[in-house]
């Protein structure tokens, strides 16, 4: 992701169906949205792109490396005009990128007990469900779950095996 992606990254966070599943679900402002970008681009664990299909931007994937050697958190969503089946193909290529290019060993990420479509997209992918932190996040009424999700490099090798 570079700085001219931003208005487009910005109108797609601030989209009611995404911002819904998101920790921050009020609607950002661009100065917010920028000053954002401005630190995350400044920490060497972050990484943040753009998923494209034939050219055209379709969503976004962030990678955050986390204090353990070789283990990333990610996050992720779609462009709201991006067609069924396209997260698939998207979590498809960044866990690719992730354990072949990045050479991670896990992939962790967490889904609100909410989210049915990410805990299903997380399991679909092959991730194991690995915890459950008890009423962890408040969003300003109540209290919710969140999933904790992983996937280590050899479950997605033999994942990808079995295809």
């Amino acid at each position: 992701m570079t700085f001219d992606d931003l208005e487009m990254v910005f109108n797609w966070r601030n989209h009611p169906e995404i911002r819904r599943y998101m920790y921050t679900t009020h609607q950002i402002g661009f100065e917010e949205h920028k000053a954002w970008f401005e630190r995350v681009t400044k920490d060497s664990k972050v990484e943040l792109l753009i998923f494209e299909q034939s050219g055209i931007p379709m969503g976004f994937i962030n990678f955050n490396d986390t204090s353990f050697s070789g283990v990333a958190e990610w996050g992720f969503y779609m462009s709201p005009i991006a067609e069924k089946g396209m997260g698939k193909r998207m979590g498809l290529e960044a866990l690719e990128y992730g354990f072949n290019d990045r050479g991670l060993r896990k992939i962790c990420g967490q889904a609100l007990a909410f989210n049915k479509g990410s805990i299903s997209f997380h399991k679909k992918l092959g991730f194991t469900e690995e915890g459950c932190l008890r009423e962890q996040y408040y969003d300003g009424t109540n209290y919710h779950n969140i999933i904790c999700f992983g996937l280590l490099k050899y479950q997605w090798e033999e994942c990808v095996l079995s295809r």
